[in-house]
């Protein structure tokens, strides 16, 4: 399946949800890993803001590049972020979306744009 990169550099990215790990099958509580490096995988939440609208999105990012220092509403940096459509059929529902990942989350600085006031 096709891959997008997401141009963050015009975005305000915000922490919303901790780093936890993915789970892959919940009823065995496997957590999911890599597929090329076999390295364990977490899961933020976070909520994008451009252009005056905002989204709230998972994101998965490789254990190894959730850095130290991320605080809840506090600006993260995702770099390589990417976006894969997917869709699958579940007790013969179907379902589609997009997965969201990411090389790392890092601590960022809010827009000198959002802190200006009049």
């Amino acid at each position: 399946m096709r891959t997008i990169r997401v141009e963050t550099s015009a975005a305000t990215v915000l922490l919303t949800e901790a780093p936890e790990p993915k789970v892959r099958d919940r009823q065995t509580g496997e957590i999911a890993k890599d597929a090329v490096s076999g390295e364990a995988l977490m899961t933020i939440g976070v909520v994008y803001i451009e252009d005056g609208e905002s989204s709230l999105i998972k994101v998965t990012v490789p254990e190894g590049g959730v850095s130290e220092g991320l605080n809840l509403g506090a600006p993260v940096s995702l770099p390589g972020l990417v976006a894969r459509p997917w869709e699958s059929v579940f007790n013969g529902q179907q379902r589609h979306g997009i997965a969201y990942r990411a090389a790392a989350v890092t601590p960022a600085a809010f827009p000198a744009s959002m802190g200006a006031s009049a």
